[in-house]
C-alpha cells in the first residue's frame, strides 16, 4: 500500500524507499506522510452506493480510473490514457463537457450534459500500523475544487457545506476514526466550481478545462503529532536601514492542544545558536497564537545579519527556525521553516507612483505574469527550469494572479532570488462583489486567511494585490485588511493592480492601462497618457508571441501549419484576444508579407524581439518616473500564440532574448523618442569611466556615422551618454550598433538595431486600452535585401552541461538575426530548457561573436549533439558535438 510520502527538500517527489509505512517507528512526532498514490477516481453518477459504503475497506473499484495525487479529474483522465494529448490541436475542444470555442471560458456555466456537472469520487485505502496511545492524527488537504463531503472508514468527518473553497486548506483531526493495524479507506464526494463560486478562473489567457479544474490539485497529508501540535510557524523580520547591522526577530507559532483536559509543557525555538524557550499551558481543546519577540528574549536582537537580497543585488542566505513543543519530558510535535533577514516596503513618489525599496534601497521592478499548467500538474524540475529561465532573463519579480502555486515555487524563488507579488484574480466572481453572499465571504476571507499563513514567511514575497481589475468595495476591503493585519502580513498592500482609488487606502499607486496587443517599438517612451513608461504597470505587453517553428509544429497538425486557421486561434486567447489580427496586420507592414509558416515564424520572432527590448527598455531608461513593468506575460498555461517569453515546451525565442538584452544590469540602449543612447545601471554602485561606442550603418553596411564619448553613472542611475543626428543619406532600413566597455577596455554591453527612415506614426486619439493603431508603421522590408552572409562556425562541448560556440563573419555583409540551437541529435528534439549567453545576435562583417549554451545533462540525452546556425540572410550550418 504506497500510504506515505515522507517529503525531503524540495518536497517533492518523495523518494520510492520511502512509500512504505510498515513499522511504528516510522509515525514519529513532528512529521507528515503524502497520500500521493493508489487513489482511485469515479463520477458520482457511475455509483449508486452512499459514502458510507464507498468509504469502507472491500468496496470494489476495479472500473474507476487509476490516479496519482494531486491531480484534477482531466488531468488524471488524461494521465490514464483516456483523452489523447489536450494540448495539442483542437483535442482539448474534443473532450466531453467544452462550451463552443471563443465561449469555453470559466465564467460561464458547464453544458448540459457534461460529465464535470455532477460531483466524482476520490478514493484511497492504506494500512495503519499499531501506534502509541499518545499520538495525535490530522488529515491535512491543502486544495480540493470546489466543495466536499469527506468520509473516512464509513464516517463523515466534513461536510460540502463547510468544506469549500479551492484557495483553502482543511484539517480534521482524525486520530479516533484511524483503525490502526488494520486497513483505512478515504473517500471524497468533491462537486465542481459553479459560475458563482471563488474557484479558479483563467480569464482570457487560454480555453478552461472543461472540468474546471475539479477535484484534488493540491497534496493531501497525514500529520502525526503528540497532544500539543504546531502550526504556521514563521518569522517576523526587522531591519534598520540604511546600516543593515541589526535584525530584530520575533518568532509566531499557532498551538493546538488535541486533549480535553489542560496541558503543560515547553515551547523551544532554535535559529543556528540562538535557542529560547518558553512554558505554556493551553485549556482543553485550546488553539492558541504564540510569540516569541526581542522584549521577551533579547538574543532574538542580532547584530551583523546576513541579509536577503534579490538575484543579482546580493546573496540569498537563508536562516532556519526549528520549533518543539515538549510535553511531560518528550517532544510532542517539531516544526522547522526557512527564512529570510530583510525588509519591503513601498511608497508613493511625488507623481503618485508606486516605489518599491528592498532593505531600504529603491528597486525597479521588471517582472512577468505567471501561469501554473492549465490542468494543474507540477513538478519541482519544471518549476526550478522556468525560474532559472526568469532569472535569466533578468527580471527580479513575478507577479500571480488568482491561482497561488505549491509551497516548493516560493522555496525556489526565496533560493534563487526571486520577487514574488501574489493576488487575487480579475474577471469573475472574485471582483463580482456585488452579487456576493454571507458563503462568499467567510471562503474569500478564509482563503486569504490560509494563502497568507503560507506566504507571510518567504523572503521572496513583497506584496499582496486584494484585487486585479478593480479593487474590491469598502466592506471586502476592509475585511481583507483585518486578515492581512490578524496575520501579521509583514509587507506592502495594494488595493488592486489598477489605478482606481478606494476609500479605505486610497490610490494604489499603480496602472493597468496596456496595451495588451502589438504596438511599435516607439510607443514605450512615446506614451504619456497610457502604457507607456512611467508609472507602475502591474501588466503589459507587446502583444502576440509566435512561438519558433519547432514548437508550432508540436502544438498543430501539418495540415493546419499554414495559413493561419481555427486550429492557430484555438491556441490565441480568449474575448478580445481571440485573433492574430492586429499582429500579423502590424508584422506584414513592418516586415512584408509573410510567404509561409516558416516565414511568419522567423518575422515573428524578430517582431518580438524588437517589442519586448523596447518594452523593457523604455522602464529601464525612465526609472523612478517609472518604477515598474510587468511583462503579461512570463509564461502559458499551455501551448499558446500569445503573451509569453518563452514557449510551454520551454523554448526561448525572440521575445525571451530581446527581453534578457533590456535587462542587463549595465546597459547601453537607443532611445526611440529622442535618439539619445543611455547608459542604464542596475547596481548598487557607481562607475565612474564607461565608454560608449555608437555606429550608424546603411543596408550595404556602410559606416554613415560614429559617435564616442565617457561617462559616468551613478549607482541605479541612468545617464545619457549623447543624442543621435536625424538620419540622412541612409537607406530606409538602415542599422544602429552600440557598444559599452569598462574603464579596462573590456565590453560590458552590445545592443544592435534595425531601424527606418520612415517611423511609425500612432493614431493616438484612436487609443483603447487593448491598443493604440496606428497611422504608418516603420518601413522595415528592405531587410529582405539584405546580402547573404555565410558564416565560420566552431564548437565545442566544454563540459557535460556546457557547449561553447564561435560565430565568425568573414565576409563583407551584415550576418543579421542569427540564431543556435542544439539539439539531441541531428534532427532529433531541441535541448531543453537551455540557457544561453545570448541569441538571434547580429554580426558586423569581420566579427566574432562567442556564445555559451547551458542545460542539463539528462536534457542533452547519452548520443551526440548537434548544432544549428542560420539566420535572416545566413544560409544553415550545422555542427556534430
Amino acid at each position: 500500500m504506497n500510504f506515505d510520502h515522507q517529503p525531503e527538500e524540495p518536497s517533492y517527489p518523495a523518494k520510492p524507499e520511502q512509500a512504505m509505512m510498515t513499522r511504528e517507528k516510522r509515525l514519529t512526532t513532528g512529521r507528515e506522510y503524502l497520500l500521493q498514490d493508489e487513489w482511485a477516481i469515479c463520477s458520482a453518477k457511475e455509483v449508486n452506493q452512499p459514502g458510507e459504503a464507498i468509504s469502507l475497506p472491500g468496496f470494489a473499484t476495479d472500473r474507476w480510473i487509476a490516479a496519482k495525487i494531486p491531480a484534477t479529474v482531466l488531468a488524471a483522465q488524461v494521465a490514464a490514457g483516456l483523452y489523447p494529448d489536450p494540448y495539442f490541436s483542437m483535442n482539448l475542444h474534443e473532450v466531453p463537457g467544452n462550451n463552443p470555442v471563443s465561449f469555453d471560458v470559466s465564467i460561464l456555466p458547464m453544458p448540459p450534459g457534461s460529465p464535470y456537472r455532477a460531483a466524482w469520487w476520490y478514493r484511497k485505502t492504506f494500512t495503519m500500523p499499531e501506534v502509541k496511545a499518545d499520538r495525535t492524527f490530522r488529515l491535512r488537504f491543502d486544495g480540493l475544487n470546489f466543495r466536499a463531503n469527506v468520509w473516512l472508514n464509513g464516517r463523515r468527518i466534513a461536510d460540502a457545506e463547510h468544506t469549500m473553497g479551492a484557495f483553502r486548506v482543511f484539517e480534521f483531526d482524525v486520530t479516533e476514526k484511524l483503525r490502526y493495524g488494520e486497513s483505512n479507506c478515504l473517500a471524497l464526494e468533491i462537486f465542481p466550481q459553479h459560475v458563482h463560486d471563488l474557484g479558479f478562473n483563467w480569464v482570457d489567457w487560454s480555453p478552461a478545462p472543461p472540468d474546471k479544474n475539479l477535484g484534488i490539485w493540491r497534496d493531501v497529508v497525514l500529520a502525526v503529532s503528540g497532544p500539543v501540535a504546531i502550526r504556521h510557524p514563521h518569522v517576523l523580520t526587522k531591519l534598520n536601514p540604511p546600516a543593515l547591522d541589526q535584525a530584530r526577530l520575533t518568532i509566531m507559532a499557532e498551538l493546538i492542544n488535541s486533549r480535553e483536559s489542560e496541558v503543560k509543557g515547553v515551547l523551544r525555538g532554535r535559529i543556528g545558536e540562538i535557542e529560547v524557550a518558553q512554558p505554556i499551558e493551553l485549556e482543553p481543546l485550546e488553539i492558541r497564537r504564540v510569540e516569541l519577540s526581542p522584549a521577551q528574549f533579547p538574543s532574538l536582537a542580532i547584530a551583523a545579519p546576513r541579509v536577503w537580497w534579490p538575484a543579482r543585488l546580493g546573496e540569498q542566505p537563508l536562516y532556519e527556525l526549528e520549533l518543539t513543543v515538549e510535553v511531560a519530558g518528550e517532544i510532542s510535535d517539531r516544526q522547522a521553516v526557512k527564512f529570510g533577514i530583510r525588509e519591503v516596503t513601498s511608497k508613493l513618489t511625488a507623481a503618485g507612483h508606486r516605489l518599491f525599496f528592498i532593505n531600504g534601497k529603491k528597486i525597479l521592478i521588471r517582472g512577468g505574469g505567471w501561469s501554473p499548467d492549465l490542468l494543474l500538474r507540477s513538478s519541482p524540475e519544471r518549476l526550478e527550469a522556468e525560474i532559472r529561465y526568469a532569472l535569466d532573463l533578468g527580471l527580479n519579480t513575478i507577479r500571480i494572479e488568482g491561482k497561488p502555486e505549491v509551497e516548493t515555487f516560493y522555496d525556489l524563488c526565496d533560493r534563487h532570488g526571486m520577487l514574488v507579488i501574489c493576488g487575487w484574480c480579475c474577471c469573475d466572481h472574485w471582483e463580482f462583489w456585488r452579487t456576493w453572499n454571507s458563503e462568499d465571504h467567510l471562503v474569500a476571507r478564509e482563503s486569504l486567511r490560509d494563502q497568507i499563513r503560507l506566504l507571510r514567511r518567504h523572503p521572496s514575497l513583497i506584496a499582496w494585490m486584494n484585487g486585479s481589475d478593480n479593487p474590491p468595495p469598502a466592506s471586502v476591503e476592509e475585511m481583507y485588511l483585518k486578515v492581512l493585519a490578524d496575520e501579521n502580513w509583514p509587507n506592502p498592500i495594494l488595493s488592486s493592480a489598477s489605478a482606481k482609488p478606494t476609500t479605505v487606502t486610497g490610490p494604489s499607486g499603480v496602472k493597468m492601462t496596456g496595451p495588451y496587443e502589438y504596438v511599435p517599438p516607439c510607443y514605450w517612451l512615446q506614451d504619456t497618457e497610457r502604457g507607456g513608461a512611467h508609472g507602475f504597470n502591474t501588466e503589459t505587453s507587446p502583444g502576440a508571441a509566435i512561438p519558433p517553428v519547432d514548437s508550432l509544429r508540436k502544438m498543430l497538425p501539418p495540415d493546419h501549419l499554414w495559413p493561419i486557421d481555427k486550429h492557430w486561434i484555438y491556441h490565441a486567447g480568449r474575448w478580445w484576444f481571440k485573433t492574430l489580427k492586429i499582429f500579423t496586420r502590424g508584422l506584414e507592414a513592418r516586415y512584408g508579407k509573410a510567404t509561409g509558416m516558416e516565414d511568419y515564424a522567423r518575422k515573428a520572432q524578430l517582431m518580438a524581439y524588437d517589442g519586448h527590448r523596447a518594452m523593457f527598455e523604455a522602464y529601464g531608461r525612465n526609472k523612478y518616473r517609472a518604477t515598474g513593468v510587468i511583462q503579461w506575460m512570463l509564461n502559458n498555461p499551455w501551448p499558446s500564440l500569445i503573451w509569453h517569453l518563452y514557449d510551454y515546451y520551454l523554448r526561448p525565442g525572440g521575445s525571451y532574448f530581446g527581453a534578457k538584452k533590456a535587462c542587463e544590469m549595465l546597459h547601453v540602449q537607443y532611445s526611440y523618442d529622442d535618439r539619445s543612447v543611455a547608459v542604464v545601471n542596475g547596481h548598487y554602485r557607481d562607475f565612474a569611466s564607461l565608454r560608449v561606442l555608437a555606429r550608424v550603418f546603411d543596408l550595404t553596411m556602410k559606416e554613415k556615422h560614429r559617435e564616442e564619448k565617457t561617462v559616468a553613472v551613478e549607482a541605479d542611475g541612468v545617464v545619457r551618454a549623447f543624442f543621435l543626428p536625424e538620419p540622412r543619406d541612409l537607406t530606409t532600413t538602415y542599422f544602429v550598433r552600440l557598444d559599452l566597455f569598462a574603464e579596462d577596455g573590456r565590453p560590458v554591453s552590445e545592443n544592435f538595431y534595425w531601424l527606418s527612415t520612415r517611423t511609425a506614426r500612432l493614431k493616438w486619439d484612436k487609443a483603447v486600452f487593448r491598443f493604440t493603431p496606428t497611422e504608418r508603421e516603420d518601413d522595415l522590408t528592405l531587410l529582405a535585401n539584405l546580402l547573404p552572409a555565410k558564416l565560420t562556425v566552431e564548437a565545442k562541448r566544454t563540459a557535460a552541461e556546457t557547449v561553447r560556440v564561435r560565430l565568425t563573419n568573414p565576409g563583407p555583409s551584415l550576418a543579421f538575426f542569427v540564431e543556435a540551437r542544439l539539439r539531441r541529435e541531428a534532427g532529433g528534439d531541441l535541448v531543453l530548457p537551455i540557457l544561453w549567453s545570448d541569441n538571434y545576435v547580429s554580426l558586423l562583417p569581420g566579427e566574432t561573436r562567442e556564445l555559451t549554451a547551458s542545460f542539463r545533462a539528462r536534457d542533452a540525452g547519452e548520443g551526440a549533439l548537434a548544432l544549428e546556425i542560420d539566420g535572416w540572410n545566413v544560409p544553415p550550418v550545422k555542427v556534430e558535438l
